[in-house]
């Protein structure tokens, strides 16, 4: 049974695709701050599901997962915990702390994430990473405002290009992806797809992956997205 850790579980996105890997068979380890109060992903609780307490912010509760993981095989990981930034994201109304905080989340933790978990990665036959991002961070799309969130986006893009040149070597995959502009708490009820249509394109994504997909920015139809 293939194993997929998904971070960022409890709601939208993330919870959409606990509910359709366990469809799908899957076992999965669904990752979020507090599982307590995720009653739609404890009312998914069943055999095949693992719900873990994560703050991906956190150097030492990620480093906890990494000791947990480390007997264990991992075939995917998806980096999809992530934060909008807040309103304060114009050039003269700019909220720096949250814009740290938010580095801290969709940047930074990704990376920690996939670090930590390298060695239950190399277990698997064909590891793949996948992390969520956005065409808010693309250098091709000619934008104002959200300063906070579209620079973390495009920081984490460079990122995980950088990760799947290093991780070649090891057979990981690993790749950025736009999940679309989704109807979330983040995305608002105005949006183009709801997460139904994006967790399963971004399945139907991972299962197609190759080791020569590595490093490509994807849109959550598969289709590449400019840089």
């Amino acid at each position: 049974m293939k194993q997929i850790l998904i971070t960022g579980a409890n709601r939208g996105i993330g919870l959409e695709l606990v509910r359709q890997c366990l469809a799908a068979d899957w076992q999965v380890i669904a990752c979020c701050r507090e599982p307590g109060q995720a009653g739609e992903l404890q009312s998914l609780q069943c055999e095949q599901l693992e719900i873990v307490r994560l703050d991906v912010s956190d150097p030492s509760q990620v480093a906890a997962l990494g000791g947990q993981m480390q007997d264990r095989t991992l075939d995917v990981l998806v980096n999809n915990a992530g934060v909008m930034g807040g309103e304060h994201q114009t050039l003269f109304d700019l909220d720096f702390d949250a814009w740290e905080e938010t580095f801290r989340v969709n940047t930074l933790a990704p990376v920690r994430m996939i670090a930590t978990l390298v060695p239950a990665l190399e277990r698997a036959s064909l590891p793949r990473i996948l992390t969520i991002s956005s065409q808010m961070g693309a250098m091709s799309r000619d934008s104002k405002g959200a300063y906070i969130y579209r620079t973390s986006k495009a920081a984490v893009n460079k990122a995980m290009q950088l990760v799947a040149n290093e991780l070649a070597e090891r057979g990981i995959i690993a790749c950025p992806v736009h999940p679309g502009w989704v109807k979330t708490d983040m995305g608002g009820p105005h949006a183009d797809i709801d997460v139904t249509a994006s967790a399963s394109g971004i399945l139907a994504l991972i299962d197609r992956l190759k080791p020569e997909d590595s490093g490509e920015f994807f849109n959550w139809n598969g289709t590449p997205h400019p840089w």
